[in-house]
C-alpha cells in the first residue's frame, strides 16, 4: 500500500519554459537572452547550485559575476515565476491524493528555488507546505539514489511505500534503484492508470 506520492515539479506539476525565464531575466538586468542562457544553462553555475554546492547568495553572486551585472533575488524569482505555469489538473489530482496519502515535491533545483517556491507557484501551498524539497538540500541531483532516500528520510517515509513521478526517464530509473515505485510521466491518463494499480484516484 502506498503512503506517499512524490512529484517532480517542472513538466509534471507545472509547465516550465526556459525561453520565458531567460528573456524575462535578460530584460530585468539589461542583458541579452544569449548571455543569460549561457549563464544559467551552459556555465555550470545552475548545475552546481542544484547539487547544493552554492548557497542562495553564492548562486546569485556567481550568475552576477558571469553576467557582469547584479542579479537580485527579486529579478531571479520574477523570471522563474513567469516561466512556470501550474497544471490545474495535476494540482486537483494531488489534492485528491492528499486525502489518503502524503504528497510531496522533489525537484532538481537550487536552495534558492525551494526558498522562493511559494512565490513562484503559490497555488501549490499550503498543500505542499513543509514537503517541497530541492536536490540541493541533499548534496546531489537526481538520478542519484541518495537524493530520493534523503528526501524520504525527511518525510519519514519508506521507499517501498512511495511512488515517484517524473517526466525524465533517467530520474525514474534512479528512483527505482533507490527502491521506490516510479512512474515516467507522459500524460495525466498514464499517471491515473498507474495510481489505479495502487487503488488510488
Amino acid at each position: 500500500m502506498l503512503r506517499c506520492v512524490l512529484f517532480d515539479l517542472d513538466e509534471v506539476l507545472a509547465d516550465y519554459d526556459r525561453s520565458i525565464r531567460v528573456g524575462h531575466l535578460a530584460q530585468a538586468i539589461d542583458s541579452t537572452p544569449e548571455a543569460v542562457y549561457a549563464a544559467i544553462y551552459q556555465s555550470g553555475i545552475e548545475d552546481a547550485a542544484d547539487r547544493g554546492e552554492l548557497t542562495s547568495q553564492a548562486y546569485l553572486d556567481a550568475l552576477g559575476a558571469y553576467l557582469r551585472r547584479p542579479v537580485s533575488v527579486e529579478a531571479w524569482t520574477a523570471a522563474r515565476r513567469e516561466a512556470t505555469r501550474l497544471r490545474p489538473e495535476l494540482l486537483a489530482l494531488a489534492k485528491s491524493l492528499a486525502e489518503r496519502v502524503t504528497v510531496a515535491v522533489l525537484t532538481n533545483n537550487s536552495l534558492l528555488l525551494v526558498q522562493q517556491l511559494p512565490r513562484i507557484v503559490p497555488a501549490l501551498f499550503p498543500l505542499f507546505e513543509g514537503r517541497s524539497f530541492a536536490s540541493a538540500e541533499f548534496g546531489a541531483s537526481k538520478p542519484d539514489p541518495r537524493v530520493y532516500l534523503s528526501c524520504l528520510a525527511r518525510l519519514s517515509m519508506p521507499a517501498d511505500a512511495t511512488l515517484f513521478v517524473d517526466d525524465n526517464l533517467s530520474n525514474v530509473e534512479g528512483a527505482l534503484q533507490a527502491g521506490l515505485y516510479a512512474h515516467h510521466y507522459q500524460d495525466l491518463a498514464g499517471l491515473r492508470s498507474t495510481l489505479a494499480r495502487f487503488d488510488l484516484p
